[in-house]
């Protein structure tokens, strides 16, 4: 190209060659993505986009999410560009050891990431959570002539998005909430790693999205500005979620890539990234090449945020002098702190041998939190009676009723999880997912991005083992919880009882660092008598010694988590009539013992005393606290149908089968 580039275009090659010369500097990564999307992004991130590189954190921007994450150096070059914090030394340093930069967006990370995206799929879904919780909030808190939460979520997704089946969750779900300030962009290049997706792909997409309710918008040319800017306009205007499909071209501008699949994940090769500036006249030399009036015009995104935010402030002085309570409450919300003494509404519960399941006490639990904490919202994969997650009286969150609490999510467990974690970076709620815990499987690829990302949601998984009885082994998780533990940064809880479910509560409500998982009996569960066991605090630990049985030093240590622990303490009673001297520890959580000080860990397991675990599921890491010479009682194989009462006895789970193994361990160290 000969003729001098007008300064729009200008700006979009820069875009294009500093994605890729990031890429082939790391000698690693994707090109593809930044180099077709190019022109996309510009529009909607110099027309649209409402945000302050100066100020990440301002809660009314509106949020950017690259769903097709591998092409991070375009979102990488964004930031730079327009001015945050993330100097072009670490675009330099793409892919490199303790750079900001890494081979997928990461929230915490990069300044102006708003969620770690790369599993394809997720990114789609999470933006309907955070589209959500716009909604929500804006219900709550504006008031006619206050507008203060009005912003929009937009994403740029690939086919691999829309391949991926929790998309198609998402998008059922946006489409019948009418989450009309959603706004997709579709890179339609028709190329994904293997080939044209005429092998795998080849449905209406369009017609498929009509389908769910969204607006579908189409425009021929990806590169045409105008008719993305219109395009854009137009999805704003709808009240419904939008598609905007825009045909583009994977690799735009590489000579011989372009169109084909050694674009997507291949550095483009030094000759090839050459050839492609050449042909527009762009500097060969030097690498990352940004002309003036290229970064002039990126930066005046930094006024322009800037005068956005300064006259959102002045709407919120204004706010806050007209509704100061409101104000009030809002600012509280979005710092995430939460009210003073919000832990005195959490219920007790008395002794009781019958007892209660804890999905009933949670449920208890959970409806005392809601009436102190407003922000606290959720729901379940259509499972709220059986999963005790209905918040009474606080109303279902609908197309019209933005200001309900209770999530109809619908049978989608991995849609709601990627939702429930948008919602929860957005800012401003205490989000939460419940299903039973054989289907957290569904969702896993969710519950892993929110402990990658430290993303503080709450998941409620109820009919936890074998106790759940006659729906049979489909319906009873065996290597779940083993499953969940093996997640870093997640913190699972199985509570006992009633007591202890209500301060698996607390600790889930005051950790903000990371995801929290609630695991629930369907069975009830003896309510311990406190006077004679240990307080049920004890569990923010993640063990407690619940009682010393026999009055001198332990011989044997007793340990479970849940419904089985009231299985060891029956257990310990009857050794203890035998002159035994029995410790029982109360075990709900892993992570948070594991998080103590070793001399804490040393008294609740004295070194040198045998112990035997019991739990309703593989015995798969339990060794970790046994110690070699231990004993595990557990399930290494799938249950069966029957009264769970039943499953327990044929399956050795069972008082007189716990009191035999405790005798033989202690024989076999005699």
């Amino acid at each position: 190209m000969n003729t001098p580039l007008d300064l729009q275009t200008k700006a979009i090659w820069a875009l294009r060659f500093l994605s890729a010369d990031g890429v082939q500097q790391a000698n690693s990564g994707h090109p593809g993505l930044p180099m077709g999307a190019a022109a996309i992004a510009y529009t909607v991130w110099m027309r649209h986009l409402r945000h302050n590189p100066l100020n990440p954190a301002w809660p009314d921007r509106d949020r950017f999410i690259l769903s097709g994450g591998h092409g991070s150096m375009l979102l990488y070059s964004l930031l730079h560009l327009t001015g945050y914090d993330l100097p072009l030394s670490e675009l330099q340093a793409f892919r490199q050891w303790g750079s900001r930069t890494p081979g997928h967006p990461e929230v915490g990370l990069t300044p102006g990431v708003e969620m770690t995206t790369g599993p394809l799929g997720q990114g789609f879904a999470t933006g309907v959570g955070m589209a959500i919780a716009e909604a929500q909030l804006a219900a709550q808190f504006n008031r006619p002539g206050h507008e203060i939460i009005h912003h929009y979520t937009y994403a740029i997704v690939t086919d691999g998005d829309l391949m991926e089946g929790v998309a198609a969750e998402a998008a059922s779900l946006a489409g019948h909430l009418q989450l009309g300030k959603l706004i997709y962009l579709y890179d339609d290049n028709r190329i994904s790693i293997e080939g044209s997706t005429d092998l795998a792909f080849t449905e209406d997409r369009a017609a498929r999205f009509a389908a769910y309710g969204w607006q579908v918008l189409h425009v021929a040319d990806g590169n045409d500005v105008d008719a993305i800017d219109s395009a854009i306009q137009q999805a704003k205007a709808d009240p419904h979620p939008s598609l905007i499909l825009c045909r583009t071209h994977i690799g735009y501008g590489l000579p011989t890539r372009q169109d084909t699949p050694k674009a997507h994940g291949e550095p483009p090769g030094e000759a090839e990234l050459n050839a492609a500036k050449a042909n527009v006249g762009w500097p060969t030399e030097p690498r990352f090449y940004l002309p003036d009036d290229v970064l002039m015009h990126f930066r005046t995104a930094q006024g322009r945020g800037s005068a956005l935010e300064a006259e959102w402030q002045a709407r919120w002085q204004a706010y806050q002098a007209a509704e100061p309570a409101l104000a009030a409450e809002l600012k509280r919300r979005l710092s995430g702190q939460l009210p003073e003494g919000w832990q005195a509404s959490l219920p007790t519960f008395p002794a009781d041998d019958k007892g209660m399941a804890t999905r009933a006490a949670s449920g208890k639990a959970l409806n005392a939190l809601a009436a102190v904490l407003p922000e606290l919202t959720g729901g379940s994969a259509d499972l709220a009676p059986s999963t005790n997650t209905l918040l009474q009286g606080a109303g279902d969150f609908q197309a019209d009723q933005r200001s309900g609490r209770n999530l109809r999510f619908g049978v989608r467990e991995h849609g709601m999880g990627a939702a429930v974690n948008g919602m929860a970076l957005h800012g401003g709620l205490i989000a939460y997912g419940a299903t039973f815990l054989v289907f957290s499987d569904y969702m896993r690829p969710a519950i892993r991005l929110s402990a990658l990302s430290h993303i503080p949601s709450i998941w409620v998984f109820t009919h936890d083992s074998i106790g759940l009885g006659e729906d049979g082994p489909t319906h009873q998780p065996i290597e779940h919880l083993a499953a969940l533990r093996a997640i870093p940064n997640l913190v699972l809880l199985r509570p006992a009882d009633a007591n202890e479910t209500a301060a698996a509560w607390q600790v889930a409500i005051a950790r903000r660092h990371g995801p929290t998982v609630l695991a629930l009996t369907r069975q009830a569960v003896p309510t311990l008598d406190r006077q004679q066991f240990a307080s049920a605090a004890g569990l923010a630990h993640g063990a407690y010694i619940l009682a010393d049985l026999g009055n001198r030093p332990p011989q044997l240590v007793l340990m479970a988590s849940g419904s089985e622990v009231s299985l060891i303490v029956q257990a310990g009673q009857q050794l203890a009539a035998e002159g035994l001297a029995v410790r029982l520890v109360s075990f709900p959580s892993w992570e948070l013992f594991a998080e103590q000080s070793e001399e804490y860990r040393n008294t609740v397991l004295p070194p040198g005393i045998p112990r035997l675990a019991v739990e309703a599921g593989v015995s798969l890491g339990w060794q970790r606290w046994t110690g070699c010479e231990g004993a595990i009682i557990a399930l290494d194989h799938f249950g069966a149908s029957a009264p769970y009462q039943t499953l327990y006895e044929q399956f050795g789970l069972s008082v007189p089968a716990i009191v035999a193994r405790a005798q033989q361990l202690l024989a076999q160290g005699a």
